[in-house]
C-alpha cells in the first residue's frame, strides 16, 4: 500500500495494531509500515493530520515519536522548520490541555530534543531556541493544567539536557549541558521554589487531583535540577553512597537561606507520602551538596539546620509508615555521614538527642527486619561510616558511639534469629537465600560490631552456647519435629555467619590480646560444631550451615592464619585448651579435613562444593601456605587419591548437571599447584598423579572404537577437558610443562580432534576443549620455551592448527542461527579459537617460517580457516560481543605485526573487510580494542609508507616485502577513501572526543598525515601561523585568535569532505 494513498482511518489501524495489537505479524506489518512513514517526504504532514484530526491517543502519539526521531536526526531540519515544530506543538498542547499524560509527555520530549540540538543555532542575532522558558512562564499564568504543562516542558528540558547521546561528540554535549547550566538551571530552580512556596502558603486541598499533580511535577522539576551533571563527570548511579553533588558556587545564596531546608521539610510533613518522598529526595540532594561550597562557619550552620530536620522527622514518625518514605529517609541519613564528619557532627548541639532518635529508629527498623529490607543498607552504612570515624575524631565533645553501637549490634543480631521461626512457619524467602545482601550486611556490621567488642562477643557466645545446645538435644531427640530442626539449624547458620564476620573486622592497629583471646572463644565454638556436623554425615547435614562455616573459616584465613601473624596470637590459646589446636599448622589440618569431608559428602550440592573449592583454592595460592600444606596427611590423600569413588563430585553420572563440571577446573588447579611443591622433576610422581586421568581417557578411547553411548563419552571428555585445564593452569614452568605435553601427546590429543569434529554443534562439549587448547597455548612464565633439540613447539602448534580447522570448517555448515543460538552455538568457540591462534602467533615458542620452508601447510590452513570464519560474522557482531572483540582485534595486531605477506595476499574483498572492523574498531569505547585497532592500522600505514620511500631505489634483496608492499599500495590506490576516512576518524577523536588512549592514537595518525602530506590539513595548519609573528604582543595575539576561528572551520570541512570525490588525494601514493 502505497503511503500517500494512506487515509487517516488506515493510519489509526495501524497505530492500534502497534500500540495495542496482540497479533505479532500484524505488529511487525505496522512497525515496518510506520519506519516508512518516517522516512517518507510526507512525514510532517501526516503528524499534523494525526494530532488534528485523530481520533485515539495512540494517533497522537505515533506523531510525537515519528516527530522526535525526524527532529534527532544527525543532519538536521532547516532551523525554520524546527521553529515551526516547536511552536506548533506549544500552541497545541496549550490548546489541548486535557490530553493523556503519556501524549503530553512524548510531544514535550519534541520541544525537549529540538531545543536541546539548537541550543548554539542563531537567527536574526539571536539564540532562537532559548526562548522556551519565556515561553513557559506564559503557561504558569495559566490553569492548573498549563500549569502542570509548563512545568513537565522544563522537568522534560532539564532531563534532556543531562542525558548524554553516545551517538553524538560528547565534547558537544558537555558544551551545551554546560551553557544550559550557566545561563538557565539556576533560574528554574529558583521558579520551582517559588511555585512550592504559593503551594504551601494556601490552605493545601489534597483532594484535588489538578492540584496534587501540579504538586508532584514541580518537585519532580526540583529533583530533576538537582540530579543534574553539573561537572560531566557522570557519577554511577549504582554508587548511590559516594555521591557528592557539585552545586555551582553562583547557587549559594539559594542554599545558606535557611528557608529553602525549611521550605522541603515542611513541604515532607504537609503531603502525602506519594509527594512526600520526592520532598525527601530533594532533601537527599541537598544533604549531598558539596563542602567547599560554604565556609566552615556556613557549613555548620547548614549542618545544624539539616540535623534539626532529622530531629522533627524522627519525633513525629507517622510518615516513615510509608516504604518510599522510610527508604528515602535512610537515603538521607547515610547521606549525613557521607558528606560530614563526625567531628562536625558532634559539634551540633542537637547531636546527643538526634543520635538517640537515630539509634532508637535504627533499632526499630532491624527489628522489622521484613519491612523495606533494601533499605537496612543504607542505615548500616551510617553506624559504619560513624564507628570507622571514632579514632579518628579530635573534639572533646562525646560521639556517644560507644553507647548506641552495642545496641545496634545487638539488635541485629537478636532481630535475624527471631526472624528464623518466622521464615521456617511462614513458609517465606529466607534472607540467608540472597547471599550478596547478606555479606554486604555482615561486612557493615563487622565494624559496627567491633566497637565495644566485649559486649558483642558475651552475646554471641551467650546465644551460640544456648543455641548448639538445644540443637544437641534436638538431634538426641527420638520424637524431634521437623520444624523445630529447622529453626534451630537456621539460627545455628546465622550465629556461624555472625561470629566469622566479628572476627573478619579484627583490624591490626587496634586489636587488643584481649580481643584476639575473645576471638579465640568464638572461634572454638564453631569448630566444635564442625567436629558435631560432620560426625553426623551424610544422615544429618544442613547446606546453610555449611555454607555458613565455609563463610567462618574464610574469614578466620584471612585474619589468622598467613605470613602477617605473629605465631604468639592470644586467638590460639582458649584453642589450645579447648581443641588442641596450638597455631596455624594445626588450623591448616582442620580446614583441610573439613574440605576432604566435604568434598566426599557433599558431592550432589553444588553451592557447598564451589565454595569448598574456593576455599582450597584461596588457601593453594601463597607459596609459604603451599609449604606447610603438603605435610598434611589430608592433602596426600587427595593428591593420591582424587577419583570419584573418594570424592563423587567427579563423577559423570546424569544426576550432575553440565554446568557442575567447571568446579573441578578449580578443584584440579589448586590440586596440582599443591603437587607443584615437591614435583622439581620426578616423572614417575607425575605420572602417578595423573594416572586417574590415564584410566579415564584409555576408556574414552576404547568407546570410540566401539559403540558406545554417546552422552557417557561426551560427560567423560568434559570432565577431562575441564580437569586437564586446571592442570595446565597450574603448571607455570617448562620441566612440569613438558611433562603434561608428553602425557597428552601423541596418545590423547588425537581423541579431542575426533570429539570436536564428531560434536561441534554441541557447545557444551567443544567449548571446555577449545578452552583447554587455548590455555595449552599460553606461554605462562615462558614454559613453551622448550630444549632447542625438541620439536614440541612446533607439534603442539600442529595439533592447535587441525583443531581450530576442524572446529572452524564444521561451524560454518550450521548455515544461519537465530539472534539468540548465534553467540553460545557459534561465536563463543570462534572467539575460543581467536584466543588460542594469538596465544601461539605471539608466544615466541614457534619459528613459523619453517613450515613454508618444509611444505608443512598447518599455517596456510589455520590463517584460512581464520579467515572464513571471520567472513561468516558481521561487522555489527564483531563488536557487540565484547569476548569477540576482545579475541579478534589482539589477534589481529599479531597478524599485522609478524605476518604482513598474510595480510597483503588477503583477496580485496576480505582486505576491505578487515580494514572496514579496523575503523570501527576504532571508535569503540573499549580501549582494548579502540588501541589494538590504532596499533593494527599503525602496522599497515608504516609497512604502504616504507614501501614508498623505497619505490625507485630497486632495492637487490627482500623481494617477497617489496611484493607484499606493491599489493598493498595497489589495493590503496583502488580503494582511496579507507585511509582517508580512518585519518578522519583519528582526528575526529582527538580534536573533538574525550580521547583515552591518546598515545595509541598518535602513532598510526602520524603515519596518516606523512602519506597525505600536502593535503588540505597541512594547507589548513599553514593558514593559522599566517602573518603570526615570534612575540607575545596583544595585536599578535588578536591576529592568532582570528586565524583560529578560521582553521577550525577549514579543518571542519576537511574533516566533513568526503575521501572518495579526490581518489588521487593521498598523495604520495598516486
Amino acid at each position: 500500500m502505497a503511503l500517500h494513498f494512506q487515509s487517516l482511518a488506515e493510519l489509526e489501524v495501524l497505530c492500534t495494531h502497534l500500540y495495542v495489537g496482540t497479533d505479532l505479524p500484524q505488529r511487525i506489518e505496522a512497525e515496518k509500515a510506520l519506519l516508512d512513514l518516517i522516512d517518507s517526504p510526507e512525514c510532517l504532514s501526516k503528524c499534523q493530520l494525526l494530532l488534528e484530526q485523530g481520533t485515539t491517543s495512540y494517533a497522537q502519539l505515533l506523531a510525537a515519536t515519528c516527530l522526535s526521531k525526524l527532529v534527532s536526526r544527525v543532519s538536521p531540519l532547516p532551523i525554520e522548520q524546527r521553529v515551526d515544530i516547536r511552536n506548533y506543538i506549544l500552541n497545541y498542547v496549550a490548546s489541548q490541555p486535557k490530553l493523556v499524560p503519556f501524549v503530553i509527555q512524548a510531544l514535550i520530549q519534541v520541544i525537549a530534543k529540538i531545543t536541546k540540538l539548537g541550543w548554539f543555532e542563531v537567527q536574526k542575532d539571536q539564540f532562537v531556541f532559548r526562548e522556551i522558558i519565556a515561553d513557559v512562564k506564559k503557561f504558569l499564568q495559566g490553569t492548573v493544567e498549563h500549569c502542570i504543562i509548563g512545568v513537565i516542558i522544563l522537568s522534560e528540558l532539564t532531563q534532556e539536557m543531562n542525558l548524554v547521546d553516545y551517538s553524538r561528540p560528547s565534547a558537544k554535549h558537555r558544551k551545551i549541558a554546560t551553557s544550559f547550566r550557566d545561563t538557565s538551571l539556576k533560574d528554574i530552580l529558583v521558579l520551582a521554589c517559588s511555585l512550592l512556596k504559593e503551594v504551601l502558603a494556601k490552605p493545601l486541598n489534597l483532594q484535588d487531583q489538578g492540584q496534587q499533580n501540579l504538586v508532584m511535577q514541580v518537585l519532580k522539576l526540583v529533583l530533576n535540577c538537582l540530579n543534574f551533571d553539573f561537572i560531566g563527570s557522570s557519577a554511577d548511579e549504582s554508587a548511590d553512597d559516594l555521591c557528592t553533588v557539585q552545586i555551582p558556587t553562583t547557587w549559594r545564596t539559594i542554599f545558606l537561606e535557611p528557608e529553602t531546608l525549611d521550605l522541603f521539610f515542611n513541604l515532607y510533613h504537609s503531603l502525602p507520602p506519594l509527594l512526600s518522598q520526592l520532598a525527601l529526595s530533594c532533601l537527599v540532594q541537598f544533604a549531598s551538596t558539596r563542602r567547599s561550597l560554604f565556609s566552615s562557619p556556613e557549613r555548620a550552620k547548614y549542618l545544624g539546620n539539616l540535623i534539626k530536620g532529622v530531629k522533627r522527622i524522627l519525633e513525629n514518625p507517622q510518615g516513615l509508615s510509608d516504604p518510599g518514605n522510610y527508604h528515602e529517609f535512610c537515603r538521607f541519613l547515610a547521606r549525613l555521614k557521607t558528606n560530614y564528619q563526625l567531628g562536625e557532627l558532634v559539634m551540633v548541639k542537637e547531636y546527643p538527642e538526634v543520635i538517640r532518635l537515630i539509634a532508637n529508629f535504627t533499632i526499630t527498623s532491624l527489628q522489622h527486619w521484613e519491612f523495606a529490607p533494601n533499605s537496612v543498607h543504607y542505615l548500616l552504612t551510617l553506624w559504619q561510616r560513624m564507628v570507622a570515624s571514632v579514632p579518628f575524631v579530635k573534639s572533646t565533645e562525646p560521639h556517644l558511639l560507644d553507647t548506641y553501637a552495642p545496641e545496634i549490634t545487638k539488635a541485629f543480631i537478636t532481630s535475624r534469629l527471631e526472624s528464623v521461626a518466622i521464615v521456617v512457619r511462614d513458609n517465606l524467602d529466607d534472607p540467608l537465600d540472597d547471599t550478596a545482601t547478606v555479606f554486604q550486611q555482615l561486612e557493615q556490621l563487622c565494624t559496627v560490631s567491633r566497637c565495644e567488642y566485649e559486649k558483642t562477643c558475651t552475646l554471641l557466645v551467650q546465644l551460640f552456647d544456648q543455641n548448639a545446645q538445644n540443637y544437641q538435644k534436638l538431634l538426641h531427640s527420638a520424637s524431634a519435629i521437623t520444624v523445630d530442626m529447622a529453626i534451630q539449624e537456621g539460627r545455628l547458620a546465622w550465629l556461624v555467619y555472625l561470629v566469622g564476620t566479628v572476627v573478619g573486622g579484627r583490624l591490626t592497629y587496634t586489636s587488643t590480646d584481649e580481643h584476639d583471646a575473645m576471638d579465640g572463644e568464638l572461634s572454638c565454638r564453631v569448630f566444635q560444631l564442625i567436629s558435631l556436623m560432620d560426625t553426623g554425615l551424610p544422615q544429618c547435614s544442613n547446606e546453610k550451615i555449611e555454607l555458613a562455616i565455609l563463610w567462618f573459616l574464610d574469614q578466620f584465613r584471612k585474619t589468622y592464619v598467613g605470613d602477617q601473624l605473629q605465631r604468639t596470637s592470644k586467638v590460639y590459646a582458649r584453642m589450645s585448651e579447648v581443641l588442641g589446636i596450638t597455631d596455624d599448622n594445626h588450623v591448616l589440618e582442620t580446614f583441610m579435613t573439613k574440605i576432604v569431608t566435604n568434598l566426599k559428602y557433599w558431592g550432589r550440592c553444588e553451592p557447598v562444593i564451589s565454595r569448598t573449592l574456593q576455599f582450597l583454592n584461596d588457601l593453594s595460592v601463597g607459596y609459604i601456605l603451599l609449604k606447610k600444606l603438603v605435610k598434611i596427611d589430608a592433602v596426600k590423600f587427595m593428591l593420591k587419591n582424587h577419583t570419584s569413588e573418594h570424592f563423587p563430585f567427579l563423577g559423570i553420572s546424569d544426576s550432575y548437571s553440565l554446568s557442575d563440571f567447571r568446579c573441578r577446573t578449580t578443584f584440579y588447579t589448586a590440586l596440582t599447584r599443591l603437587l607443584m611443591v615437591d614435583l622439581g622433576e620426578d616423572e614417575d610422581e607425575f605420572e602417578n598423579f595423573m594416572l586417574p586421568l590415564t584410566v579415564s581417557f584409555e576408556t574414552v578411547l576404547q568407546l570410540f572404537n566401539n559403540n558406545f553411548k554417546q552422552e557417557d563419552v561426551q560427560r567423560m571428555l568434559i570432565g577431562l577437558a575441564r580437569d586437564l585445564r586446571g592442570i595446565a593452569f597450574a603448571l607455570n614452568t617448562k620441566t612440569s610443562y613438558t611433562m603434561l605435553f608428553d602425557w597428552m601427546y601423541p596418545a590423547y590429543l588425537p581423541v579431542l580432534q575426533r570429539a570436536v569434529e564428531r560434536w561441534y554443534g554441541e557447545p557444551a562439549c567443544t567449548t571446555p576443549i577449545l578452552k583447554l587448547m587455548a590455555e595449552l597455548m599460553q606461554n605462562r612464565s615462558q614454559r613453551l620455551n622448550f630444549d632447542v633439540s625438541s620439536p614440541n613447539g612446533i607439534l603442539l602448534f600442529r595439533e592447535a592448527s587441525k583443531m581450530i580447522c576442524t572446529y572452524g570448517n564444521q561451524i560454518l555448515s550450521l548455515g544461519s542461527l537465530s539472534k539468540d543460538q548465534i553467540y553460545p552455538m557459534k561465536l563463543k568457540g570462534i572467539s575460543i579459537c581467536y584466543s588460542a591462534l594469538k596465544s601461539a602467533l605471539c608466544g615466541n615458542y614457534v619459528s613459523f617460517g619453517v613450515f613454508k620452508l618444509y611444505g608443512d601447510n598447518h599455517f596456510d590452513n589455520v590463517l584460512e580457516a581464520f579467515v572464513k570464519m571471520l567472513l561468516s560474522v558481521s561487522h555489527s557482531d564483531l563488536l557487540q560481543y565484547r569476548k569477540l572483540s576482545q579475541s579478534y582485534y589482539p589477534l589481529l595486531e599479531c597478524l599485522t605485526q609478524d605476518h604482513m605477506s598474510f595480510i597483503t595476499n588477503l583477496e580485496p574483498p576480505v582486505l576491505l573487510y578487515v580494514l572496514t572492523s579496523i575503523s570501527e574498531g576504532l571508535t569503540t569505547l573499549d580501549t582494548v580494542v579502540s588501541s589494538s585497532c590504532c596499533t593494527s592500522l599503525d602496522y599497515i600505514v608504516t609497512c604502504l609508507f616504507k614501501h614508498i620511500a623505497k619505490e625507485g631505489k630497486k632495492p637487490l634483496r627482500c623481494r617477497e616485502a617489496t611484493q607484499a608492499g606493491q599489493r598493498l599500495l595497489h589495493f590503496m590506490q583502488q580503494n582511496p577513501d579507507v585511509l582517508q576516512q580512518m585519518m578522519s576518524v583519528l582526528m575526529n577523536t582527538i580534536v573533538f572526543e574525550d580521547c583515552r588512549n591518546q598515545w595509541s592514537v598518535s602513532r598510526p595518525l602520524l603515519g596518516l598525515i606523512l602519506l597525505n602530506e600536502k593535503e588540505v590539513l597541512a594547507q589548513c595548519f599553514r593558514n593559522l601561523m599566517e602573518g603570526v609573528e615570534q612575540n607575545l604582543s596583544t595585536k599578535n595575539r588578536d591576529r592568532f585568535t582570528q586565524n583560529l576561528s578560521i582553521f577550525r572551520r577549514d579543518v571542519a570541512e576537511a574533516l566533513r569532505t568526503d575521501g572518495s570525490t579526490e581518489p588521487c588525494s593521498l598523495d604520495m601514493m598516486s
